[in-house]
């Protein structure tokens, strides 16, 4: 008999993840070890902002491999009381002493991410070479002294406690570890931490998984608490990564270091239905582009749930956006889908939210960790073109653009939901399709995060959840070619977002992503 095979099915199941509510607080994380560490600041008398900065600082810990002390970000925040949101902008700076001369071209074409012009060796991409400068403790610092109400030993507690007891040992650790051992195994330090006996550490077969430490972070928590965070960048903790990165080849200098402040400003603000006002990012994240796509669908039919024709339009839209954000900005036509970012979502009992998106970039960053503070550092440097003359071209202290997209909808003065999201392009359209779920459609923030999405993250192709249904399909299928997937934990198809919703009647609900396996949100 002639036999065709069917589709391979990776994952044979229906997978759910519970939201949370209550009337108080609640913290949503890609980890739930994070989550609960920002919930227990809450519990112990501090704000929104204390507890977003507790969940930032444990995931170094717990979530390695998306973000750091060695990361950078973007951190939207709507205080109770205030009109509008402010933007806290700790995004990614190349160091100054760093020109396109360090890079030499080979001629061919990279797939990391981007398509980048090869650069000999992958500098760009991995080593001393690709750190761009680590602004993401400078964000948290600044968050913390301005806003926060709890003494920074408080915040920090939980962080260093869970770098004490160290990383889970689990599946999910042998995945991330095991996707980038080839070049994890170039840095000794990192080596010795992730590849015992040069493999990726496996978790028992039974039982549950034990822990492993992170080299020295958990001293380097300790001597950020005692010397405060700006001890990163002008104390005990600067001078040790200097001398690393000296010790290596890179150019990472303490004046660098030293310079290195956050940003502080206005959100952008977006006219929405029903009015309301979408409240974005700087124009170095997706927020320009997500303002482009807001003014497309604000005319758009909204009818009792996402139909086919609300998908072909929302379709178009992105298609459109997409268009104008490549030509402008030289960025390459195809990204992975590879999720190496992460998103944490914070709301307290007065009302303030809070919406930071922070990464090393590449999974496990830039794959160096700095034997003496134990320090991931981000690969930032592969943001920029490595070619001179491009529109995002390499220069000493310069910002490129990053794909991250925070935001938080407010009605009137009052914020009344956040949300974000980790996945490189596919941000983009995951913030906007929770966000308008929840906003527009009326589903609650658990429906939301189930029901089944599409992704666009260049001018021509769709990526589509074949849980859509025909109708939907067909319709997606008449404008432009269309990839039927299934919506899967790993490898993703989809980027990972999670959202907070403040009801009218004091309530709060929050939901991570449902197929991220460590995700979680907790309420007071």
């Amino acid at each position: 008999m002639h036999y065709t095979s069917p589709p391979h099915i990776t994952q044979n199941w229906h997978q759910t993840k519970p939201s949370a509510s209550g009337k108080r607080g609640i913290v949503v994380s890609q980890s739930n070890d994070a989550a609960f560490a920002g919930l227990a600041v809450l519990e112990a008398g501090g704000n929104a902002i204390d507890a977003a900065v507790a969940t930032a600082l444990a995931l170094p810990t717990v979530e390695p491999w998306n973000s750091g002390l060695g990361g950078i970000g973007f951190a939207v925040v709507h205080r109770a009381g205030q009109p509008r949101a402010e933007v806290v902008d700790f995004g990614p700076v190349a160091p100054l002493a760093l020109t396109p001369d360090h890079f030499r071209l080979t001629g061919r074409m990279k797939q990391e991410l981007f398509s980048w012009p090869e650069v000999e060796n992958d500098a760009n991409i991995h080593g001393p070479l690709s750190f761009a400068v680590p602004s993401a403790v400078a964000g948290y610092a600044w968050m913390h002294a301005e806003w926060g109400s709890l003494p920074l030993a408080d915040v920090i507690a939980p962080a260093i406690a869970l770098a004490e007891r160290g990383l889970a040992a689990d599946w999910f650790t042998t995945v991330k570890i095991a996707g980038t051992a080839d070049t994890l195994r170039l840095y000794p330090e990192t080596a010795r931490i992730y590849l015992p006996n040069g493999l990726p550490r496996i978790g028992p077969e039974t039982g549950n998984p034990g822990f492993f430490r992170l080299g020295n972070l958990h001293r380097t928590l300790a001597q950020l608490r005692d010397a405060g965070l700006r001890d990163f960048y002008e104390g005990e903790i600067a001078a040790s990564l200097v001398r690393d990165v000296a010790a290596m080849g890179g150019v990472l200098s303490a004046d660098d270091l030293r310079a290195c402040q956050a940003r502080i400003l206005p959100a952008m603000q977006v006219e929405w239905r029903h009015g309301r006002t979408m409240q974005l990012a700087t124009g170095l994240t997706a927020a320009p582009t997500l303002a482009r796509v807001l003014a497309d669908m604000r005319a758009a039919e909204y009818g009792a749930s996402p139909d086919a024709a609300w998908f072909a339009t929302l379709s178009a839209s992105l298609r459109a956006a997409y268009a104008e954000r490549l030509s402008g900005l030289g960025e390459p036509e195809k990204e992975a889908a590879e999720s190496c970012t992460t998103h944490l979502t914070v709301c307290d009992e007065a009302g303030t939210m809070v919406a930071i998106t922070t990464t090393l970039l590449s999974t496990m960053g830039s794959r160096v960790v700095l034997p003496e503070s134990g320090v991931l550092l981000n690969n930032g440097i592969m943001w920029f073109d490595p070619r001179p003359g491009q529109p995002n071209s390499l220069a000493p202290g310069k910002r490129p653009l990053t794909n991250m997209c925070p935001i938080i909808i407010r009605e009137g003065d009052r914020p009344v939901i956040a949300a974000g999201a980790s996945g490189g392009r596919r941000i983009l359209g995951a913030v906007f399709q929770l966000a308008t779920f929840v906003a527009d459609f009326g589903m609650t923030p658990q429906d939301a995060a189930h029901y089944p999405r599409i992704d666009v993250s260049g001018p021509t192709d769709v990526t589509a959840d074949e849980r859509l249904g025909e109708p939907v399909l067909a319709a997606l299928e008449r404008d432009a070619p269309v990839e039927r997937v299934v919506h899967r934990t790993f490898p993703g198809n989809f980027a990972n977002p999670n959202l907070i919703r403040q009801n009218p009647d004091g309530t709060r609900e929050g939901v991570s992503d449902a197929m991220s396996p460590w995700s979680m949100a907790v309420a007071q």
